[in-house]
C-alpha cells in the first residue's frame, strides 16, 4: 500500500492577463499544511475508487477514478486499487482537482515502485495549464511565484490534455513558522470550472487592461518578494490582498464584481480586523484567505466568524499554517516528483 498526503494551496492571483505583456499569467500562491486531501493505492488488475471520506459529493470519486485511470495509462501498468482518505472541497479556490490529481498519481505510482514525476505528467491529467502554484506546492511546499507562459502561445480554444507544460517556478520561499493563514469558506457556489472557468479566463484575457500588470509587477517586485524574505506578515498581507483587488478588475464582468459575491462582504469585514494584514479571494472563491500570524491567530478566527455573521451567510472558518514541505508520499518504491 502507498499513500500521498498532500495540503490545499491559496492562490493569491496572477502578474499579467495582458496579451500586451511577453508573458502570460504569472501565478502567486502558496501551500498550506491543512486542509489535506489523501489518498491511498495499492497494485490491482483494474482500476477501482473508494471513498472513505463519507462526502455526499460523487463528483469528487468520478474525478479520482478518472485521474486513476490516466495514471495507469501513463505508468503503464494494469490497474490500482485507490482509496480516498481525505478530501479537499471540490472548487472552493483550495485546489482540490491538482492535489487530488497530483496525489492519486503519486500513490499509484508508488504502489507500482515508479518515479511519479508530477511536473512532467500534470498536463496529462489536465493540470497545470495556467498557474504552476499547486503543481509546484505539491512537490515542495512553501511561497511560489511560477514564471507563466510566453504570450504567444495562447489560442482562444483550450489545448488538448497534455499540449503544455506546467509554468517553471520563477521564485520560491519557505513561510516563516509563525505566520497563519485564516480560511473563511461561505456556504455559497462552487467557483468556476471546466467550460465556464475556461470561457471567463478566455474574455478576461481578451479584455484585460494592460497597465494592471504593471502595477501588479511593482507589488510584486517592490512589496510581496521583500516580505516573504524578510519575514514581514504585515507587509506581505497588504501586499497580495491588493494584488488580489487589482486581479478583481479584470474579472470584474465575470464575476458580478471584484469580488464574487458573498466574498466582498467577508473580504470588507476582516479588512477592519487588526488582526488580519489582508485579505483575498484565493482563485475562484468562495474561499477567502486573511494573512495572519501566531499572536493574533485567535483574534483572527473570532474575525472571521464576525465577518460571516455580517454578510449575514453560513459558512466554516480555521486557522492554518503553511506546509513546511510538499507532499508526503510513502509506500514501496517512495517515488517522488
Amino acid at each position: 500500500m502507498a499513500r500521498a498526503s498532500a495540503g490545499a494551496r491559496l492562490h493569491f492571483g496572477f502578474c499579467n492577463l495582458s496579451l500586451s505583456h511577453e508573458r502570460l499569467y504569472g501565478a502567486l500562491g502558496l501551500g498550506l499544511a491543512e486542509p489535506r486531501v489523501v489518498v491511498d493505492a495499492e497494485p490491482a488488475e483494474s482500476v477501482t475508487v473508494d471513498d472513505e471520506t463519507r462526502t455526499t459529493d460523487t463528483a469528487v470519486h468520478d474525478d479520482a477514478r478518472e485521474y486513476a485511470r490516466t495514471a495507469t495509462d501513463l505508468l503503464g501498468v494494469d490497474g490500482a486499487g485507490v482509496i480516498l482518505r481525505e478530501t479537499l472541497p471540490r472548487h472552493a479556490g483550495l485546489g482540490s482537482g491538482t492535489q487530488l490529481a497530483a496525489a492519486t498519481l503519486a500513490a499509484v505510482a508508488t504502489a507500482h515502485g515508479k518515479e511519479p514525476r508530477v511536473r512532467e505528467r500534470a498536463p496529462a491529467l489536465g493540470r497545470g495549464g495556467r498557474s504552476g502554484v499547486g503543481v509546484a506546492t505539491f512537490g515542495a511546499g512553501g511561497f511560489v511565484l511560477d514564471a507563466g507562459h510566453p504570450t504567444a502561445r495562447f489560442t482562444t480554444d483550450r489545448p488538448a490534455d497534455g499540449e503544455w507544460t506546467v509554468p517553471p517556478v520563477a521564485a520560491r520561499h519557505a513561510v516563516p513558522d509563525d505566520w497563519r493563514f485564516l480560511l473563511v469558506r461561505p456556504d455559497a457556489d462552487p467557483g468556476r470550472n471546466g467550460d465556464a472557468e475556461d470561457d471567463a479566463m478566455r474574455t478576461a484575457v481578451e479584455r484585460a487592461e494592460p497597465g494592471l500588470a504593471d502595477r501588479i509587477g511593482g507589488i510584486v517586485t517592490r512589496r510581496v518578494l521583500p516580505a516573504i524574505a524578510t519575514g514581514n506578515a504585515e507587509r506581505f498581507g497588504a501586499a497580495v490582498a491588493e494584488i488580489g483587488r487589482l486581479n478583481g478588475a479584470w474579472y470584474a464582468d465575470e464575476q458580478g464584481g471584484v469580488y464574487r459575491p458573498p466574498v466582498g462582504d467577508v473580504v470588507a469585514s476582516l479588512s477592519e480586523s487588526a488582526a488580519v494584514f489582508g485579505a483575498g479571494q484565493s482563485s475562484w472563491g468562495p474561499t477567502v484567505y486573511g494573512v495572519t500570524d501566531a499572536a493574533n491567530a485567535s483574534a483572527a478566527g473570532e474575525a472571521g466568524e464576525r465577518a460571516l455573521d455580517e454578510a449575514g451567510v453560513g459558512g466554516t472558518v480555521s486557522v492554518v499554517e503553511a506546509a513546511e514541505g510538499g507532499a508526503r508520499v510513502t509506500g514501496d518504491g517512495d517515488g517522488r516528483e
